[in-house]
């Protein structure tokens, strides 16, 4: 990497992380219990969705539109109510989670946070986490490692025997969330879900959790943290090995884990199960 590409890099990092601090100064904390009665809707499948996701979004645009407005913009909340603004996504796109962890913000409890990806033919090239109560910011650009709060990174495994496993049952259906726990479960020491991607990739690299796995894999919530993961010498991928894509829409499956070795073996459990 030139120094000049460098250079350039930490400009956007600066950039994104003022856009997120004034997103969530203005459109977020201001409603951070203090929802009111109607501000709250379910978009479906206990999927929550409040006034301030709506308006973070449109923050977010009008930020990203100014500093870089050639991209193609896909955020959680147009796509859902446009899903023809997912067929963006193998184009250069900035990928917008507005609050990830919409179901804790709701609920008046951390963690939540902002997820911005920049991606080009459905590949994510930058990411960013940014975790709206402590300020964390975790930032990757393809090829050039991770960094939190401006410090370089290297994914570290917790080191427990059995390794701790988060895992999302939530969107399986029956018959994989009971192959789930009784081919992967009993290998590993369980932990809570936080219900917010900005958290769990943070987790993976920062010993605190060894292996998640995933099965709902949208965009805006797995873009920048697989990336920022890899960066950081972890691994995300599909089950089969195959790298996450932006564009694979209704693709499901993604294990993340602190290191390749801890990632191979529960990909080797996770095969078994088909």
């Amino acid at each position: 990497m030139t120094l000049r590409q460098a250079q350039g890099e930490r400009a956007l990092d600066a950039e994104i992380l003022a856009l997120m601090q004034r997103v969530t100064e203005q459109a977020i904390l201001t409603r951070y219990r203090n929802l009111a009665a109607g501000e709250v809707e379910d978009k479906g499948g206990n999927d929550p969705v409040t006034v301030a996701d709506k308006d973070s979004e449109a923050l977010l645009h009008e930020g990203l539109a100014a500093i870089d407005g050639s991209l193609a913009f896909v955020g959680e909340e147009t796509a859902h109510a446009d899903p023809s603004i997912m067929d963006r996504l193998d184009r250069p796109c900035w990928i917008v989670d507005p609050i990830d962890g919409t179901r804790n913000f709701a609920a008046g409890k951390p963690p939540f946070g902002i997820i911005i990806a920049r991606a080009d033919r459905g590949e994510a090239r930058s990411g960013w986490l940014f975790d709206c109560l402590t300020g964390r910011f975790c930032a990757a650009h393809q090829g050039n490692g991770a960094f939190v709060d401006g410090e370089r990174i290297i994914a570290q495994p917790t080191g427990r025997t059995p390794p701790l496993a988060a895992i999302s049952l939530i969107f399986m259906d029956d018959e994989r969330r009971k192959a789930t726990i009784r081919h992967i479960s009993p290998k590993y020491e369980l932990v809570d879900i936080p219900y917010c991607a900005a958290e769990q990739y943070p987790r993976l690299a920062l010993g605190v959790n060894d292996v998640s796995i995933f099965e709902r894999t949208l965009a805006w919530d797995h873009a920048a943290g697989a990336l920022w993961l890899n960066e950081a010498g972890g691994k995300a991928a599909r089950p089969d090995g195959s790298p996450y894509r932006v564009d694979e829409v209704g693709r499901t499956g993604l294990l993340g884990a602190a290191s390749p070795a801890l990632w191979d073996e529960l990909a080797e459990l996770y095969a078994k199960m088909d």
